[in-house]
C-alpha cells in the first residue's frame, strides 16, 4: 500500500470508529429515555442531554480524520514518503477508544436516565457518570493529535 493509502485508512478508521461507537451509545441511552418520556414528556430536555453525550466521540473521530486529511494533503500530493503507516498508527488511539468509550458511555447513560427519571434533583449528579467514561476518549484524541502534529507534513 502507498503512504497515501495508509494515511487515508487511518483517517477513515478514526471517523468510522467514533461514528459507530456514538451511534450505538446514543441508541442505548435513547432506548431507556423513550420509555421515560412515554410516562413523562416534560423530562425531554434532561433525557436528551444524557442521550447526546456518546455523540461526542463521533466528533472526536471526525476531527482526527479531517485534520489528517488536511495536514497530510490527502487530496493532493499526499504525505511525506515513509510516513503513511505512522499516520495510520497515530489515528488508532482515537479510532479504537472512541468506538469503545461511546458504547460504554451509552450504557452508563442508561443508568443515568433511570436516576434522573426517578430523582429529578439528581440530574446533575447523573451526568457525572457518563462524563467519566468520556475522559478516555478525550485523552485518546489529544494523544492522536499530538502524534499527528509531530509528524512531518512537507
Amino acid at each position: 500500500m502507498t503512504d497515501t493509502a495508509w494515511a487515508m485508512l487511518g483517517a477513515a478508521l478514526a471517523v468510522a470508529g467514533g461514528g459507530m461507537g456514538s451511534a450505538i451509545g446514543i441508541t442505548f441511552a435513547s432506548n431507556m429515555a423513550t420509555g421515560v418520556l412515554s410516562e413523562d414528556p416534560d423530562k425531554f430536555a434532561k433525557m436528551m442531554a444524557i442521550c447526546v453525550l456518546p455523540g461526542t466521540q463521533g466528533i472526536y473521530g471526525f476531527v482526527a480524520g479531517f485534520l489528517t486529511f488536511l495536514l497530510f494533503d490527502l487530496g493532493g500530493n499526499g504525505p511525506v514518503a515513509g510516513t503513511g503507516v505512522l499516520i495510520f498508527a497515530a489515528n488508532l488511539p482515537v479510532a479504537l477508544v472512541a468506538l469503545v468509550s461511546a458504547i460504554y458511555q451509552g450504557l452508563t447513560g442508561v443508568g443515568s436516565v433511570g436516576l434522573a427519571a426517578k430523582q429529578e434533583e439528581a440530574f446533575g449528579k447523573s451526568m457525572i457518570f457518563p462524563a467519566l467514561v468520556e475522559t478516555y476518549a478525550v485523552i485518546a484524541l489529544v494523544f492522536t493529535l499530538l502524534v499527528l502534529f509531530g509528524l512531518p507534513t512537507s
